[in-house]
C-alpha cells in the first residue's frame, strides 16, 4: 500500500490528542456529503422536470416536420409523399395546413392559429391523452369538430357540452375585395369544440386543431399545404432519416427534428442546470472550508509524528503528500456518501412521490416533483467534489506544513 495513504488513513480513524479535530473532521465529512447530496438531487429534479416538458411539448411537435424554404406553401402535387412514406421507420404522415385566423363566441374574441390536420395527426400525436374536457374529435358523420387549446377555451368562453353556440371562425380572403363590409372581406365558417387540451400555454393560448378540410376551404385551398408532419418509429434513427429525406427533397425544404422545432428552449434549459449546477458547486467550495480548519489542526496536532518521520528520512514531498491525501480522503468519502443519499432520496421520489407539487387536485401534469437520474451527473459531481476537496486540501498543506517543515527539517 501506498505509505502516504497508509499514514493518511491512521490519521483520519485514529483518535486526536484534540477531540476537536475529529468533531472538525466529521462535520467536514458531514458538510461535504450534504452538499455533494444537494448537488445531484437537485439537477434530478431538474432533469425530470426538463424530461416532463420536452415530453410535452413532444406530444403536440412531430418526429420531423418539412416545410417550404421560402414562402409559406408548396403544392401537394408536386411533393414527393409516396418517396417519404417508403422509407424505412416513417410510420405517420400528415398534411398540416396553419394560418392565424380570429374566433368569435357570443361576444368573445380571440386570434388563433387554426391547424388543418390530415387523418394521421391523432394517432401521431398523442394529444388525445391531453385532453382535459370533452374528447379528441374532429370529424364525426361529415361535420367537422374542432380540439382548441385551454387557453382559447378561457378566452372565448368556450365550452364542449355547449352544442348550440358554436365558435366563428374568420379568415381574410385570399381575393382581392374592395367592400369596406366586414362579413365580405373574410371567410367565414362556424364549427363546434369537441374538446379541449392542455399542453402548454403558448400552445394552449395559440393553437386550435381542425380537419384540414376545413382549414382548406376557409383558405381557399385546393392542393396547398404549409408542412407535412411525420412519426417515426420508436426506435428509428431520426438522423439518419432526416439526412434520407433532405437528400429526396433538396434545397428548397427544411426538415427539422424535435431539438431543432424547439431549438430556444432546449438551450435554454441545458444553460438553465449549468447555472444550477455552478450555483450549487459554489456552496459546496464554501461547505469545504471545514477541510481547511481540520487539516490545519491535525498539522499543528501531528508536529511530533512530523519530527519522527522526517527523521527517519521522509522528505517535506512525503509529509505534504501525506496531509494532502488526509484532506482528499475527507472529500471523497463525503463524495460517496452524499452521492448515495441522494440516490436514495431520488429513488424514494421516484417510487412513492415524498414531496407533493401541490394539493393532489389534478392542478398540475404531475402530483409529486419528477426525478430522473443520470449517470454523467453522478459522474461530474464526483469529479467536482474531487477538484474542489484537492483546492482546498492544497491550501492548508502549502502554507502551514511548509512553515513548519523548514524549522523542523534543519
Amino acid at each position: 500500500m501506498n505509505l502516504s495513504l497508509f499514514i493518511a488513513k491512521r490519521y483520519l480513524i485514529s483518535k486526536k490528542s484534540h477531540n476537536i479535530i475529529n468533531i472538525i473532521s466529521g462535520i467536514s465529512v458531514i458538510g461535504i456529503a450534504i452538499g455533494t447530496m444537494a448537488l445531484i438531487v437537485v439537477l434530478s429534479v431538474f432533469n425530470g422536470f426538463e424530461k416532463l416538458v420536452i415530453s410535452l411539448f413532444n406530444t403536440f411537435n412531430p418526429d420531423l416536420v418539412i416545410t417550404v424554404k421560402e414562402g409559406k406553401t408548396f403544392n401537394s402535387n408536386e411533393f414527393p409523399s409516396e418517396n417519404i412514406k417508403k422509407i424505412p421507420g416513417v410510420v405517420y404522415f400528415t398534411e398540416v395546413v396553419e394560418e392565424n385566423a380570429l374566433l368569435k363566441h357570443k361576444s368573445r374574441q380571440h386570434i388563433v392559429t387554426i391547424k388543418g390536420v390530415s387523418e394521421d395527426f391523432e394517432k401521431m400525436s398523442r394529444l388525445d391523452t391531453l385532453v382535459i374536457d370533452g374528447e379528441f374529435i374532429l370529424e364525426n358523420e361529415g361535420r367537422n369538430f374542432t380540439v382548441i387549446g385551454a387557453g382559447v377555451a378561457y378566452y372565448l368562453g368556450a365550452n364542449p357540452k355547449d352544442f348550440t353556440n358554436p365558435i366563428s371562425v374568420y379568415i381574410p380572403r385570399r381575393t382581392k375585395s374592395t367592400s369596406m363590409n366586414f362579413e365580405n372581406a373574410f371567410n367565414n365558417q362556424l364549427i363546434l369544440p369537441s374538446g379541449v387540451f392542455s399542453v402548454q400555454q403558448d400552445y394552449d393560448s395559440k393553437y386550435i386543431i381542425v380537419p384540414i378540410r376545413f382549414a382548406k376551404d376557409l383558405l381557399e385551398y385546393t392542393n396547398e399545404l404549409t408542412s407535412i408532419e411525420l412519426g417515426l418509429e420508436k426506435d428509428a434513427d431520426t438522423d439518419k432519416i432526416q439526412s434520407e429525406i433532405q437528400n429526396i427533397l433538396g434545397e428548397n425544404f427544411l426538415v427539422k427534428n424535435q431539438f431543432q422545432q424547439q431549438e430556444l428552449l432546449y438551450k435554454i434549459m441545458k444553460s438553465e442546470k449549468l447555472a444550477i449546477f455552478l450555483i450549487l458547486s459554489f456552496i459546496l467550495l464554501i461547505a469545504t472550508f471545514n477541510v481547511i480548519g481540520s487539516l490545519s489542526m491535525l498539522i499543528l496536532d501531528k508536529k511530533k509524528d512530523i519530527a519522527v518521520l522526517s527523521s527517519m528520512g521522509a522528505n517535506k514531498k512525503l509529509i505534504k503528500r501525506i496531509f494532502l491525501t488526509e484532506g482528499l480522503l475527507i472529500s471523497i468519502i463525503g463524495a460517496i456518501l452524499g452521492l448515495t443519499l441522494g440516490g436514495i432520496l431520488c429513488l424514494l421520489q421516484q417510487q412513492f412521490g415524498i414531496i407533493s407539487l401541490g394539493p393532489g387536485d389534478g392542478s398540475f401534469v404531475v402530483d409529486a416533483y419528477p426525478v430522473q437520474m443520470q449517470l454523467l451527473d453522478f459522474v461530474y459531481v464526483f469529479i467536482t467534489v474531487f477538484l474542489i476537496g484537492m483546492a482546498a486540501a492544497w491550501v492548508p498543506v502549502k502554507q502551514i506544513s511548509k512553515k513548519y517543515l523548514e524549522q523542523r527539517l534543519q
